[in-house]
């Protein structure tokens, strides 16, 4: 499968979005019983081939949510206390959960490295989050991840191949 360019991308996934809906809603009802290990398989071979440093899609437009672990691992690697790297770099969103203030990432460096990844929020390391058990209860965020990530779209175009509903 050819692998969708960033600026194809958002129109791909938006003419998608109806077709990967109806799937999804059809996944939640009748769910197979091996999903997680396809879908396991379909993450392992996409990142086989998937460079996230020729990309960084994700961590320029979007921001993580930060747990309350998250930010006292990451003030801690700054010898900060949790509440100063709060007010450093985070704000309260609509749905009352710690964001970045803004995007891009302040994290990320000019060569698409994150200079916090070895303490970096739970949400980034498990991004696209198309390995996690019981996947078909993250539609909606793997919706909007397949207009952000360019193997997110593809492991959903290959899941619809390899489990068809």
């Amino acid at each position: 499968m050819l692998k969708p360019t960033l600026s194809e991308l958002p129109k791909l996934a938006k003419d998608k979005h109806n077709e990967n809906k109806k799937y999804f809603d059809k996944l939640k009802k009748k769910t197979p019983k091996n999903l997680d290990y396809v879908m396991q398989d379909l993450h392992d071979g996409e990142f086989r081939k998937t460079d996230c440093l020729e990309c960084a899609n994700c961590c320029k437009t979007t921001g993580p949510l930060f747990t309350s672990a998250d930010i006292e691992r990451i003030a801690k690697h700054f010898k900060q206390k949790p509440q100063q790297f709060i007010d450093q770099y985070l704000r309260i969103d609509e749905d009352n959960d710690y964001v970045l203030q803004s995007v891009p990432c302040t994290f990320l460096d000019n060569e698409n490295y994150c200079m916090i990844y070895d303490v970096r929020p739970k949400a980034c390391r498990e991004f696209p989050h198309t390995d996690r058990k019981k996947f078909q209860q993250i539609s909606n965020l793997t919706l909007k991840n397949v207009a952000i990530c360019p193997a997110a779209y593809n492991i959903v175009e290959e899941m619809k191949k390899k489990l068809p509903l």
